[in-house]
């Protein structure tokens, strides 16, 4: 296992965090280019920039699995201002990952118990793909609930998206079970994550 302060080796990319006043900046080299980007706490001002964000990273997963606005409206690809507002009243909290000072994603955190956070609304828009950012906001989202005292952070996804499912066994997530919801015309997957000071 690798010391907290050192940089983490993945196939072929490395991310080093350092501190930033209100930010997380990010360095991560990529088919051996460096890349900065930082990954910032989202308010109110932000609304329209994540609808924005989460609309676009879901649409072509809504195309492939036929999702429309009207078999599935509460779907990330429909998403509208007044879902966020609602989330951030209720005390979720969205972190948006920029390059250069553009929006390239964004994934909300939700404590729903003292010790658990639900990681919600993960998304890359699909020209900033393949560089790392999706790791990177997971794990932003996971230092957080740890550092919030939270002991694991669960997702749902749907089941037949099995590379997103293999995507997150990688990062270190299993699957906790399954289950249906008459609101979703598919099943859901439902996967978690030790935070790092409950790992061992």
């Amino acid at each position: 296992m690798p010391k907290k302060d050192s940089p983490q080796r993945r196939r072929d990319f490395d991310i080093i965090q350092t501190p930033n006043a209100d930010k997380t900046a990010w360095k991560l080299i990529h088919e051996g280019n460096w890349m900065d980007y930082c990954i910032r706490d989202a308010f109110r001002a932000d609304v329209s920039i994540i609808v924005d964000l989460i609309r676009n990273s879901f649409r072509d997963v809504a195309d492939r699995f036929c999702l429309t606005e009207k078999n599935c409206p509460k779907h990330p690809s429909n998403c509208k201002p007044s879902w966020i507002e609602s989330s951030l009243q209720k005390g979720a909290r969205y972190f948006i990952l920029e390059k250069e000072g553009v929006p390239c994603g964004c994934v909300a955190l939700e404590r729903v118990q003292p010790e658990l956070c639900y990681l919600e609304r993960l998304g890359v828009v699909p020209q900033f793909r393949g560089r790392g950012f999706g790791k990177a906001l997971v794990q932003h989202a996971l230092a957080e609930a740890d550092a919030m005292g939270s002991y694991r952070v669960e997702i749902g996804i749907i089941s037949a998206h099995t590379e997103l499912k293999n995507w997150y066994r990688g990062l270190g997530f299993t699957e906790t079970g399954t289950a249906r919801f008459k609101h979703l015309p598919f099943e859901v997957t439902f996967l978690a994550k030790k935070c790092r000071q409950w790992a061992l």
